[in-house]
């Protein structure tokens, strides 16, 4: 079993869902993202997704673009990233750990060589934001043979139809962006996710995690009432430039806790 399974498999037994917090790497600095991740791992984050600085971040909104600029101006690059995790898994061999970019760098570094390079750092999967399912073919044959997950995204306005398409090859988990725009600015409400979470659950048997917009610990709660998971970037990164690494530990416990506990009072 994967160690994303191995997680979600171990939540549902204690009747819970996850806390997913997003590092950008290299953002400030190496130094500062590594002692986030450990730092996360360590105050409640039960998957940890880590961005890969890209110039022409899409689907990303200000805050992220701004971290991945930082984090290129840094020195971040591809082989430096899964240094960083390969940095992390000496001291970590249990929390999962997701990579979140785009294409274009991945075909730089030439697939099959970045699957193994990656599996070998100890990722555990990958989501590839401009790669459409049409050309998954691209990556899902070395990825498959390397143990990593291909978590795909799914949009509100995905339909039946795309939503078969898009879910064919991906595992791990599906990664619910809940609103129509780009990260961090605004959140879906209770009765949007009850209204579109049943419409996934019916399509995959796969976890689901909403992103996009989840910024406090009640958000976060309320997500994980009707999702399996809860993502948190913008906020995070918003913290990490206004106060310090610390402030972003103390924030990640306090969304640790409110996922913890909507799960035990609902179960």
């Amino acid at each position: 079993m994967s160690r994303i399974a191995g997680v979600f498999a171990g939540l549902r037994k204690e009747g819970r869902g996850a806390l997913i917090p997003f590092v950008e790497a290299f953002d400030p600095d190496r130094a500062t993202s590594l002692a986030l991740l450990q730092g996360m791992a360590a105050n409640g984050a039960d998957i940890i997704e880590i961005g890969m600085p890209f110039t022409d971040p899409m689907a990303d909104g200000p805050t992220i673009q701004a971290a991945g600029l930082r984090g290129l101006k840094a020195g971040a690059t591809l082989r430096g990233v899964l240094g960083l995790v390969r940095e992390f898994r000496a001291t970590d061999s249990h929390t999962p750990l997701v990579l979140m970019g785009y294409l274009n760098p991945i075909l730089s570094y030439g697939v099959p060589q970045f699957c193994v390079d990656a599996a070998q750092a100890g990722v555990d999967g990958l989501i590839i934001v401009d790669l459409p399912p049409e050309e998954a073919d691209l990556i899902l044959d070395d990825a498959k043979a390397n143990a990593l997950d291909i978590i795909r995204l799914i949009a509100p306005t995905t339909s039946d139809a795309r939503l078969k398409q898009v879910l064919e090859g991906s595992s791990g988990f599906v990664y619910y962006v809940s609103i129509t725009g780009i990260t961090g600015t605004r959140t879906a409400s209770a009765a949007d996710l009850a209204r579109d979470i049943p419409r996934l659950r019916a399509a995959t048997d796969l976890p689901i995690a909403v992103g996009f917009g989840v910024r406090t610990p009640e958000q976060a709660a309320t997500v994980v009432a009707h999702a399996d998971a809860a993502i948190v970037a913008s906020a995070l990164i918003d913290t990490l430039c206004k106060e310090s690494k610390e402030a972003v530990l103390r924030d990640v416990r306090a969304l640790a806790d409110g996922v913890r506990g909507v799960r035990k009072q609902a179960a």
